[in-house]
């Protein structure tokens, strides 16, 4: 048994190591010296600088930030009481049910590695973006390149819907983005529902209406809801009437620059024991979209991404020269 000043970098170690690289996601072929993740592939899949995973692992760095805790964590795939382990051990308070949750369950992180050739997703109670397949950058861009505020369905559903009921702003607010720097990579959708999207909104706007019960106190619900409602009419307008809806199975049409439009089953599917929702694109097979998918399948490749909302303490910022956000 390691002495306690060393605890935290001999759990991370001992984390690393039980880890296939197959259930992270990640190719095993190649000469491995050991069993179990690399330092590299570690740092890649938390967001960190391998320097800083060295320095945790040799107990030179012994308190990260409750963001690289979690980070680890869900890299880590451990299970509540570990995660909450990890937290102690590194002098911090495990989070509790006053927020909501990111953690991701290990069975659920093997099932999106598993299903890297299919567009899957995994979201929090309140639709942030939390893990996704290669594919599913392929199908809708990659988030990498996403505005953080906008990885979120909630805060992307009600844009897109602006967007498409006023183009000239639309259009406006394109040419700002760029002349700051900034690009939106997303692909747009359209939904087959004959609503035009009104019934998604709708339920996702029932779904933070109960998240915001269950977690009263978390900052970043808090000011997720309050954002919308300042910038969001249609969002303030469901939000003051009550509005209550349901996710169903449902068909939608990604209008993608490279492959055209492509008519899509979108399924949303729940968690048990947590809050998370994982969502799916399918097509049936032999059909124009599922040529397309498989065409987009080509250039799938590379690990399963993680939003990349980490941040490192200070002092491993400054050691840091090769920091890999996802």
């Amino acid at each position: 048994m390691p002495a306690q000043d060393d605890q935290l970098g001999w759990l991370l170690k001992t984390w690393r190591a039980r880890l296939a690289p197959s259930d992270a996601g990640l190719p095993s072929g190649g000469v491995r010296r050991a069993t179990g993740l690399r330092r590299e592939e570690l740092a890649a899949l938390a967001g960190l600088s391998v320097d800083y995973v060295v320095r945790l692992e040799q107990g030179r760095a012994r308190h990260p930030s409750d963001q690289v805790a979690t980070a680890l964590a869900r890299a880590l795939q451990l299970d509540d009481a570990e995660r909450d382990h990890l937290f102690r051990s590194a002098g911090l308070l495990p989070p509790t049910s006053a927020v909501v949750s990111r953690h991701i369950p290990p069975g659920v992180q093997r099932l999106v590695a598993r299903l890297r050739e299919t567009p899957v997703a995994v979201f929090s109670a309140s639709w942030d973006l939390l893990t996704w397949s290669p594919l599913w950058g392929r199908l809708l861009g990659d988030p990498d390149g996403w505005p953080a505020d906008e990885r979120n369905i909630v805060v992307r559903a009600f844009r897109d819907a602006r967007r498409e009921a006023d183009p000239a702003a639309a259009a406006a607010e394109d040419r700002t983005r760029t002349s700051a720097g900034g690009a939106d990579t997303a692909v747009r959708t359209r939904h087959l529902d004959g609503s035009g999207g009104a019934r998604f909104r709708a339920a996702l706007v029932s779904d933070l209406r109960r998240v915001l019960v269950d977690h009263p106190t978390d900052p970043r619900l808090r000011a997720l809801v309050d954002g919308l409602l300042a910038t969001e009419p249609a969002f303030a307008e469901l939000w003051a009437r009550g509005a209550v809806g349901v996710h169903e199975s449902s068909r939608k049409v990604m209008d993608h620059p490279l492959v055209g439009p492509l008519e899509l089953d979108c399924d949303v599917f729940t968690v048990p024991g947590s809050e998370l929702a994982i969502v799916a694109y399918t097509a049936a097979e032999g059909t124009p979209a599922a040529a397309a998918l498989d065409f987009l399948r080509v250039g799938a490749v590379g690990a399963v991404g993680v939003s990349g909302d980490v941040c490192e303490t200070p002092d491993a910022a400054a050691a840091s020269s090769s920091l890999s956000p996802r």
